[in-house]
C-alpha cells in the first residue's frame, strides 16, 4: 500500500533529521567491541580440550568427565567472545569527561538517561 503525500513528506523529514542529528549512530562502525586475539586462542584451546573430555566421558561412560568437558567448552566459548578489557574505556573516553555519570543521575532509569542524552543532543541540556 503506497504512502500518502503527507506520510511520504513526514518520512523524508524524519530521515533528514536522523541523518543530520545522529550521523554518529548511522556511521558508527559495526565492530565497536573488539575481541582479544589472546582470548580467542585460549578460548579455542579450552573448547577443544572440553570437547576431548566430553568424548572421553561419553565413550567410557564416566558422566562426571563428560560434564566437566561440557563446562570447559562453555567456559572456552565465553572466554573467546569476551571483549578486551581496555575496549570499553577507550570507547567511552571523551575529552573533558570523567567517564562516570553525574551523581544526581547515577540511579536514574534507563529511559531517563536516554531522554537526558536526547535533550543534550538537541541542545536543551538543562535537565
Amino acid at each position: 500500500m503506497p504512502l500518502s503525500e503527507q506520510e511520504q513528506r513526514l518520512l523524508d523529514e524524519m530521515e533528514r533529521h536522523l541523518l543530520r542529528n545522529d550521523a554518529d549512530v548511522v556511521s558508527a562502525p559495526s565492530g565497536a567491541r573488539t575481541l582479544s586475539y589472546r582470548n580467542v586462542v585460549y578460548g579455542t584451546i579450552l573448547v577443544l580440550v572440553g570437547l576431548g573430555a566430553l568424548v572421553v566421558g561419553v565413550s567410557t561412560q564416566l558422566i562426571w568427565v563428560g560434564v566437566i568437558g561440557f563446562v570447559l567448552m562453555l567456559g572456552g566459548v565465553v572466554l573467546a567472545v569476551t571483549p578486551m578489557r581496555g575496549a570499553a574505556t577507550k570507547e567511552n573516553a571523551r575529552p573533558g569527561s570523567t567517564g562516570s555519570p553525574s551523581p544526581s543521575r547515577a540511579g536514574a532509569s534507563f529511559m531517563d538517561r536516554m531522554n537526558d542524552r536526547w535533550d543534550r543532543r538537541q541542545g536543551g541540556g538543562d535537565r
